[in-house]
């Protein structure tokens, strides 16, 4: 059963007038209207505020600008069973947390969302800028039950939901950057990070990480960031509501779970994944260690491995690698 203040919330988002009852509240949460009020004044220290009108009721006039799992519950209104989900101020890693909490037995599926990350980090053990200034630090915990072989293409699968949540809920062109990045015009908005524990044949823990700029303001990035990452506030011109879009992230990432995992994605998969695909038909250097093998990028195969022509015009696959696009490495020289 939801929290009260979620309940409060929601039923005062989907009022068409705006205004809610006391008493409507208390029955629909069987408590008095004095119950009511002690919830209310308890969203009211959090950044909400009410406005109180004789036989009408309460309005929500004001809603906090950071995150606020009520209000991202509240928002949600896709969800799979027994979804749940762990809110923090701070956390090493929400990868990290979803791993521990999937490992003491909680239910799944689950969501770990965060405002800041001391730890957070990318691939290749790489850390991912984490500050609490606006953006989205979220990992999906899930148990598919499913053999490996199965999700060669899970990342790319929800990285290209991200995108057409992007799309639609900004009215912005995303794009992907294979394996695992969400890109404007070269600049980095959005990081996945898919990390597994595998019993025998079949995977028992799933987690998928995202880390996305959201709101940062284009002054925040330390010097080494500032020419290489945005975020889709700088790319809208405006902020976005950060709680309404993590719902709608986290709603979209859910039912992309289910399509994949029940084999329905392969509908759809190929052609949303040649909307985004950045790297098609540009010259690409890809680097596996200390090795670079340049050439021309043509897209994905059926197991999500990147597809290179040669100058010789052999193609390769690659399973694993980095990308730099020639355009990335001159503004890096330069």
């Amino acid at each position: 059963m939801s929290q009260p203040e979620t309940v409060i919330l929601r039923e005062l988002l989907d009022s068409e007038s705006g205004f809610v009852s006391g008493t409507a509240l208390a029955k629909k949460l069987g408590m008095s209207r004095v119950g009511i009020w002690t919830h209310m004044e308890k969203l009211r220290t959090q950044g909400f505020a009410f406005r109180a009108v004789r036989s009408q009721g309460y309005k929500l006039t004001r809603s906090p600008a950071t995150l606020n799992p009520a209000l991202i519950e509240a928002h949600l209104r896709r969800r799979a069973r027994g979804f749940g989900l762990a809110f923090f101020d701070e956390i090493d890693s929400t990868n990290n947390e979803a791993e521990r909490q999937l490992a003491a037995g909680r239910p799944a599926p689950f969501a770990v969302l965060a405002r800041r990350q001391t730890h957070g980090r990318g691939r290749f053990g790489r850390t991912w800028h984490s500050e609490a200034n606006g953006n989205l630090y979220l990992s999906f915990a899930f148990r598919p039950r499913l053999e490996p072989a199965r999700m060669q293409t899970f990342t790319l699968w929800m990285g290209v939901n991200i995108c057409e949540l992007v799309a639609n809920f900004c009215a912005l062109a995303p794009g992907l950057k294979w394996p695992n990045d969400l890109v404007f015009a070269g600049r980095k908005a959005g990081g996945m990070l898919t990390e597994a524990r595998v019993d025998a044949d079949q995977i028992r823990d799933l987690v998928f990480g995202l880390g996305l700029n959201v709101n940062s303001p284009r002054d925040a990035w330390p010097r080494p960031l500032a020419t290489t990452a945005t975020s889709l506030a700088e790319q809208t011109g405006a902020p976005l509501d950060l709680n309404r879009f993590a719902a709608a992230l986290i709603g979209r990432g859910l039912l992309a779970y289910t399509s994949f995992v029940e084999g329905d994605h392969a509908k759809t998969f190929a052609d949303l994944w040649a909307r985004y695909d950045v790297l098609r038909g540009q010259s690409v250097t890809l680097m596996q260690g200390e090795k670079k093998i340049p050439g021309t990028a043509t897209g994905i195969d059926d197991e999500g491995s990147l597809l290179l022509r040669t100058d010789a015009g052999k193609i390769l696959r690659f399973r694993a690698g980095e990308v730099t696009m020639e355009k990335e490495e001159s503004r890096a020289k330069s």
